[in-house]
């Protein structure tokens, strides 16, 4: 076995020839040594030439102990002798930079951004990206890339400090090379990574067909999104159809809907990239072949009146007890909720009840029939709240519990207001609404009153969880 050992620590070897020129060292100062004294101590002026030695040594070592405490190198106050902390570097610093006062954090507030520029696509384009936006002391949070045929999208999360304005940050941006900059502030919930959220879209799409329209737009940011039946794109809607694989075109994508339909997309602010139409396109194909589905979930009420009624979500199966239920209603009840009279009802039902257009809950009896329904519609980038009552369930709580109900899918659901439009003497309306607790907004225009609910200030839980399939729920009672 050798002789020769490591040490665990790292040193070096220890070896023989080490030791012998160690030695030759010791003996060559000793003789030196013992020179000088000679001639220190045999001359003249030995005992001053001693204590002028004495002085420069002196000298020599306060001036290294100054020089020491000034450009210390020993480890911070409080390090106790364990490994070294990591440094924080931000994105695109060098090695040296990093231990820059600046480079170590931002002091103070932050914001979120979230960034989207155009870069050539060629080798070091996106360090210099990086780089300036490392000078502005921004924090690079996540990163994709969006492939293009010239040039590549890359979209950015950025933490930035609160004195760093946007326009500072496109400043830069086009300084490094960055072009069509679009900019826009963030929230926590910008910070899952891509795959995860597009992950937990697809889930809340596979559990409820309501839910493509709402994750299209949680897919790609603030868009407007409609569906267009498959009857709407024949004639002289002809161009609106889209072929089967779908249809880019700058800002605005066409989708073929499962059900025949189209689903166009349109962000006029901001082209779409190849990568988000792939990412769209796929989440619709993954409905379609899920097919027609809702969350079975119910709730059974009691009414003041002693009456239990059931509040469930409903779908294109319930079309023909929801006609059935219009039947009952009188003209003026109808004329409340669709704002004039009503030659047939089917046309409304079938668009009404889809899941492609929004939510509908719906109010059954004992016996199973139909007596209220209530309607959550995406109408583009805005929320749209109907409510029919049949005429013998009126003054009964049942409308003030649909809306608030409907209210509270909405705010889970991300909607920043909804809005009822009705006649200025539905006073039922007018007083449900107001019972909601939100802020409120009235336009009235030749007797058609519409009011719009902000929906900041609302609960984020609802009263039925309607994502989850639970069969039986415990019994409510309605209020007055």
């Amino acid at each position: 076995m050798s002789q020769v050992k490591r040490a665990k620590n790292g040193r070096p070897v220890h070896h023989w020839r080490r030791h012998l020129v160690e030695l030759a060292a010791l003996f060559t100062a000793v003789a030196v040594a013992d020179a000088v004294a000679n001639l220190i101590g045999h001359g003249p002026d030995g005992s001053t030439l001693l204590l002028i030695s004495a002085v420069v040594l002196v000298a020599t070592a306060g001036f290294h102990t100054w020089w020491s405490h000034r450009h210390g190198h020993a480890p911070p106050a409080g390090d106790t002798g364990s490994r070294p902390t990591a440094t924080v570097r931000t994105a695109g610093t060098s090695e040296a930079d990093a231990t820059a006062p600046e480079a170590v954090g931002v002091a103070g507030e932050t914001v979120l951004w979230r960034m989207r520029t155009t870069v050539r696509d060629e080798p070091g384009s996106l360090a210099s990206l990086c780089a300036a936006l490392a000078g502005q002391r921004v924090d690079i949070l996540s990163l994709q890339t969006h492939p293009l045929t010239e040039g590549t999208v890359d979209e950015f999360l950025l933490r930035v400090p609160a004195q760093v304005s946007a326009a500072d940050i496109i400043r830069a941006v086009s300084h490094a090379g960055g072009a069509g900059t679009w900019i826009e502030r963030a929230d926590a919930h910008d910070l899952v990574d891509a795959p995860t959220r597009v992950l937990g879209l697809a889930t809340r799409t596979a559990l409820d067909a309501a839910e493509l329209p709402l994750a299209l737009r949680q897919l790609l940011g603030r868009c407007t999104i409609r569906s267009l039946p498959a009857g709407s794109v024949r004639g002289d809607c002809a161009d609106e159809a889209a072929p089967v694989e779908g249809a880019l075109e700058d800002t605005v994508m066409r989708l073929r809907a499962p059900e025949g339909g189209v689903i166009t997309v349109e962000r006029p602010y901001l082209p779409f990239t190849p990568t988000e139409f792939a990412r769209a396109r796929a989440l619709v194909e993954l409905d379609a072949r899920l097919g027609p589905r809702i969350p079975h979930s119910k709730d059974v009420l009691t009414l003041p009146q002693g009456n239990d009624i059931t509040v469930r979500r409903a779908d294109a199966g319930d079309v023909d007890a929801a006609k059935a239920m219009h039947e009952r209603c009188s003209p003026r009840t109808l004329s409340m909720r669709y704002h004039g009279p009503v030659g047939d009802a089917d046309k409304y039902l079938n668009h009404l009840l889809s899941p492609r257009f929004g939510r509908t809950l719906a109010v059954q009896t004992a016996s199973g029939r139909i007596v209220g329904l209530g309607h959550l519609l995406w109408d583009g980038d805005e929320t749209e709240i109907a409510l029919l009552v049949e005429d013998d369930w009126q003054r009964r709580g049942i409308g003030s519990e649909l809306l608030g109900r409907l209210v509270a899918m909405a705010v889970e659901a991300g909607c920043e207001s909804v809005y009822a439009v009705t006649q200025s003497s539905n006073t039922g309306m007018v007083a449900a609404m107001r019972g909601l607790d939100l802020p409120l907004d009235y336009q009235i225009e030749e007797g058609t009153l519409v009011i719009t609910a902000r929906l900041d200030a609302a609960p984020v839980t609802s009263r039925l969880s309607y994502d989850e399939a639970q069969q039986h729920q415990p019994e409510h009672s309605v209020r007055d």
